[in-house]
């Protein structure tokens, strides 16, 4: 699955792109006065390969959660219990995805790919409200300082759920993904996989997560150059980093993803989780990017190098550090007003406006 998934993906269409610059170039406002958003509907036409593009919805939250076996070297103070907690609370509507879908008219997709703790709820098909899918491939990582996070097999395995799941998303109708996770401890792998993939020294990928304190915060950044330093990630091989360094929920993310780009529907990435699996998927197959709208950005300063290395610009950044989905949630009216200009806004010729 894997294989052909990475074979499906293509580069955008010149051609869609090419008539989307030039309607507009015609629409009644001046050249580029929406700034972000005009080059954003010309990628999402390419990716497309018409013009104007499929409004991008309706839109489709996938919340991949697994733990951490590096939760034993004391980066979060967050007992690993609340992984699956925080299911619980997703499953009953009560987390700020939740919230934030409920206003953006999304639906809310748990994936079980790796959690440790049994959940407390059982896994759900109503279509009415949030579901909850079994797919754990492991209960949890390993510890990535004494060995390989998980075997390739395992990080394989973890991948091709993420495709399965944006398969079932878009058969289902989505006309967008919106990526969400969930993990205590999971920002730490997420800067190991940031610093193998973009060459960027440890201190620099690492962040506070949920906001721990300077010594806590001095044994994360210790514990990510241990890791790197045993492992030694090739970034030409990104099956091979994620088995190293990396988190269930990040390989299913990165599958996400390739799964959107071959189906050619866009996935509005989230934070740091997001990005650094974005960063795997690009690895997988560079034309994936052309898929991925960076929502926002993440206050983790990892998220920076990785959007930086991808060559994407975030399209909010209100100094966000929650996770589950909820940057990609409040960046997605933007998104959709980007299409719907190219639907929905006159051109001077029909509008009877004078051009300068």
């Amino acid at each position: 699955m894997l294989e052909s998934t990475v074979a499906a993906i293509r580069p955008l269409d010149e051609t869609a792109m090419a008539a989307a610059r030039e309607l507009q170039g015609r629409l009644t406002k001046p050249a580029g006065s929406l700034g972000a958003l005009e080059p954003l509907s010309v990628r999402l036409a390419g990716l497309a390969g018409t013009c104007p593009p499929p409004l991008p919805e309706p839109a489709a939250v996938a919340i991949f959660a697994g733990d951490h076996g590096v939760h034993a070297q004391g980066v979060t103070p967050w007992p690993q219990e609340v992984t699956a907690q925080m299911i619980a609370n997703f499953v009953a509507g009560g987390a700020v995805v939740n919230a934030f879908a409920r206003q953006a008219g999304a639906s809310v997709t748990v994936v079980d790919v790796g959690v440790a703790t049994p959940l407390p709820v059982a896994p759900t098909a109503d279509p009415a409200g949030p579901r909850l899918v079994a797919a754990n491939v492991r209960a949890g990582t390993r510890d990535l300082t004494v060995t390989a996070a998980l075997t390739r097999d395992e990080a394989r395995a973890a991948v091709e759920t993420g495709i399965r799941i944006a398969g079932e998303l878009v058969d289902a109708g989505a006309g967008i993904l919106l990526t969400g996770d969930m993990g205590i401890g999971n920002t730490t792998p997420a800067a190991a996989l940031i610093a193998a993939f973009t060459g960027v020294d440890p201190a620099a990928a690492t962040g506070r997560g949920t906001g721990v304190d300077d010594e806590t915060y001095a044994r994360k950044v210790g514990v990510v150059r241990a890791a790197l330093d045993r492992h030694a990630p090739d970034p030409a091989d990104p099956l091979g980093v994620l088995a190293a360094v990396g988190g269930l929920e990040h390989a299913a993310l990165a599958g996400l993803v390739l799964g959107a780009a071959a189906r050619r529907v866009p996935v509005l990435l989230d934070g740091v989780i997001a990005v650094s699996a974005a960063l795997a998927a690009a690895a997988f197959a560079p034309d994936a990017v052309g898929a991925m709208v960076a929502g926002h950005r993440s206050a983790e300063p990892g998220a920076t190098a990785a959007l930086r290395h991808l060559g994407l610009d975030p399209l909010i950044d209100l100094g966000l550090r929650l996770g589950e989905g909820t940057g990609a949630l409040l960046a997605l009216p933007v998104v959709t007003g980007a299409v719907r200009v190219l639907h929905e806004v006159a051109t001077f010729d029909s509008a009877g406006v004078a051009e300068k």
